[in-house]
């Protein structure tokens, strides 16, 4: 099927385009009150990203509303651990739980490596999504990286400095290996067949790069990050990693197409370390949504200069916070798609 609109792709690997580009981090999410009504229809978040119908509807509906660039499918980063064989819950307003936690060499081996049809109801959410949209924008694909999935497999849940899984980097480090090596193979088939059911881009989403020392994000999580995006040649590839700013020189190797930037990386010193080769996305702080309109259109015009004319495509520097008003964020997509360079 041909695109109608292919800014994103096109953008992606490096090719011009008549605008910059634009979609953002939970874009389906609590901001839209088309979202809660249809989370009404499940029992909880989890439900809803394991019934295809649900998933794929709130993954439409910042097309219809936010006019982004791209739909991004609904679904958790943690459904990977589920699929090999760690469950967990979302628990409202504490976030993910597993009851069951990898603590040792036999919690690793009683693990499976996770194949495509283990997540089936994502894949049949990526078709049906696909078939709703009717070429109308590119459809995003995603995984957590395995570091990151790895620290929620250890903690248990959510955390400010996972420390626990931290603690066992440096106690375990060939158990943390083992670990990560069967998230890789797993994320990788699963990344695949979401190519395979209709996926047009990839990201994989690295949320805590930032806990890690320089060395210890080399050692435990680029590697494998890298595993990934050798993998993966049939779409173009996004990584973003939080608060990686340490490691913008080292990811500019990585075989992907866009890195993403937080908002804390400074975008012209980030272009001369990862160079003009890749596309960069971000990064505006999603805190600037909250100010009145005149900033947000100030502040996103003063980003897009920054960026400059190609090899952008404009997000945020992390995902929307549920209490942003609707309208704000229309702001920033609005700008972004009504703003032209003087070239």
């Amino acid at each position: 099927m041909i695109l109608k609109n292919d800014l994103l792709l096109r953008a992606a690997r490096g090719e011009k385009t008549e605008r910059t580009p634009v979609w953002l981090m939970r874009q389906a999410g609590r901001v839209l009150e088309e979202y809660r009504e249809v989370r009404k229809k499940a029992n909880d978040f989890k439900q809803m990203v394991e019934m295809p119908e649900l998933a794929a509807q709130v993954t439409i509906q910042p097309v219809d509303i936010l006019g982004v660039d791209a739909a991004i499918i609904f679904s958790d980063i943690l459904v990977i651990p589920e699929a090999m064989g760690l469950p967990y819950k979302m628990v409202e307003n504490r976030g993910p739980w597993f009851d069951k936690v990898v603590e040792n060499e036999k919690d690793i081996q009683q693990l499976h490596i996770a194949q495509a049809e283990d997540l089936q109801y994502v894949m049949d959410a990526i078709k049906l999504t696909k078939k709703e949209l009717n070429g109308r924008v590119p459809l995003i694909g995603f995984a957590g990286a395995p570091w990151t999935i790895l620290s929620y497999m250890i903690e248990g849940k959510g955390s400010k400095t996972f420390s626990k899984a931290k603690k066992f980097l440096y106690t375990q480090p060939l158990l943390a290996h083992q670990l990560l090596e069967k998230i890789t193979q797993s994320t990788i088939n699963y990344l695949k067949g979401q190519v395979a059911a209709g996926a047009d881009i990839l990201q994989l989403f690295d949320s805590w790069a930032g806990v890690l020392s320089p060395s210890q994000y080399a050692e435990f999580s680029l590697k494998y990050i890298s595993r990934i995006c050798d993998a993966i040649s049939e779409v173009p590839v996004i990584v973003f990693a939080k608060g990686a700013y340490f490691a913008r020189t080292e990811m500019s190797k990585l075989n992907c197409n866009v890195i993403g930037l937080d908002w804390n990386m400074d975008i012209a010193e980030s272009r001369k370390l990862i160079g003009d080769k890749k596309t960069l996305q971000g990064n505006m702080d999603p805190c600037l949504l909250y100010a009145d309109f005149a900033t947000i259109k100030n502040e996103t015009e003063k980003m897009l200069r920054a960026f400059g004319p190609s090899h952008h495509i404009a997000n945020l520097g992390h995902g929307l916070y549920p209490d942003i008003e609707r309208d704000k964020v229309r702001c920033f997509v609005d700008t972004v798609k009504s703003f032209r360079f003087n070239v």
